[in-house]
């Protein structure tokens, strides 16, 4: 059986490199689907395109120039460049030909090279058991997508209980409510599934719409219905935009996913 996620990101090919996928209103945001759930169907569709099977994800790069509606979209995919280890992609995503996101992918192959490790996963409680349910403010937006994650916060102030930080660094226990493997598209989309970090230290309210996200696969995920340790920091905002860097950890501590994206920080 799949999981819902597994259906909510399923592309079918079409053939000449077009794929054809539905998204689903459950996965929406404030003003649209989130850009993590976009990124998530891409990705099927570069892996399902590139073809390979002792090549995974090492990079994903979405540009997003429009919020999709819900309903059929289609993903074209071109191959630009098939070497012996490593696969060059561009694809575009579509609702009735008007382009919604556009990016670039690269696939590859493991190959031998330098070993090191200064990244460090924080030291945090274990993801332990569900707190309470909390109730929003009054007034607070219903946020569809969150229905979908399990997540236990382990950084960054407790903003239902209005507390703000001297920093944009939030983070914590992340998983898909649908138990599902966690693999390199689990990870693209959890990449942008965590409450942005500007909101850690910003009282008013925000849509932080993304305007570019580059998601880089590191060590490979398990590929168990684990829990993964998200990390999220902003260090600038200025002038309307925010950039956000993230790190997504295995629950052995390994680093699996680095990201940055470039955000409106919009008030609301």
């Amino acid at each position: 059986m799949t999981s819902r996620f597994e259906r909510d990101t399923a592309v079918t090919g079409l053939g000449d490199g077009r794929y054809e996928a539905t998204i689903d209103p459950s996965w929406w945001i404030l003003r649209g689907p989130n850009g993590g759930y976009l990124a998530a169907i891409a990705a099927r569709a570069v892996l399902a395109e590139a073809a390979e099977p002792d090549q995974r994800l090492r990079s994903l790069t979405l540009h997003y120039l429009r919020a999709p509606v819900a309903g059929p979209c289609h993903v074209d995919v071109t191959v630009e460049r098939r070497g012996r280890t490593l696969t060059s992609l561009t694809f575009r995503l579509l609702q009735d030909e008007i382009v919604q996101v556009v990016g670039v992918a690269a696939t590859a192959a493991d190959r031998p090279g330098p070993e090191f490790a200064d990244l460090a996963m924080p030291e945090v409680d274990p993801p332990g058991e569900a707190p309470p349910p909390v109730t929003p403010p009054p007034g607070a937006p219903d946020i569809p997508m969150r229905h979908h994650y399990d997540t236990r916060t382990r950084l960054g102030p407790d903003r239902m209980k209005g507390e703000i930080s001297d920093e944009a660094l939030t983070g914590g226990w992340i998983r898909l409510v649908d138990p599902t493997a966690v693999d390199d598209v689990v990870l693209a989309a959890i990449s942008d599934a965590w409450t942005p970090a500007v909101f850690a230290n910003t009282a008013e309210p925000l849509g932080v719409p993304t305007v570019d996200l580059t998601i880089h696969f590191r060590d490979r995920p398990s590929g168990e219905a684990d829990w993964t340790f998200a990390r999220f920091r902003s260090r600038h905002a200025s002038s309307g935009y925010v950039e956000e860097d993230g790190e997504l950890w295995s629950s052995d501590g390994r680093l699996l996913v680095q990201s940055r994206q470039l955000a409106v920080a919009l008030p609301i």
